[in-house]
């Protein structure tokens, strides 16, 4: 069996998004970057049942990746109004 056979997808969600990845671990940074968004105007939010988890402050740190984990996309700074 080629090492392809034994990739194994994590399922997760990403602002109501299905999202999926091989990666076992991935940091904030990266997950934004790979749906593309920008992590300079960006952070990643990881919601707990009915806890958030902010990275706002820890952009690289390492998320062990499992299926069903739920995240969200918030602007770093102020949302421009129209």
């Amino acid at each position: 069996m080629s090492e392809k056979e034994h990739e194994h997808f994590v399922h997760y969600e990403l602002d109501g998004e299905p999202e999926s990845t091989i990666a076992k671990v991935l940091t904030p940074s990266q997950i934004l970057g790979d749906a593309g968004f920008d992590s300079k105007t960006n952070y990643l939010e990881q919601l707990l049942g009915h806890e958030i988890k902010s990275y706002r402050n820890e952009p690289n740190v390492e998320i062990e990746m499992k299926d069903g984990l739920r995240f969200l996309t918030k602007p770093t700074g102020p949302m421009p109004v129209s």
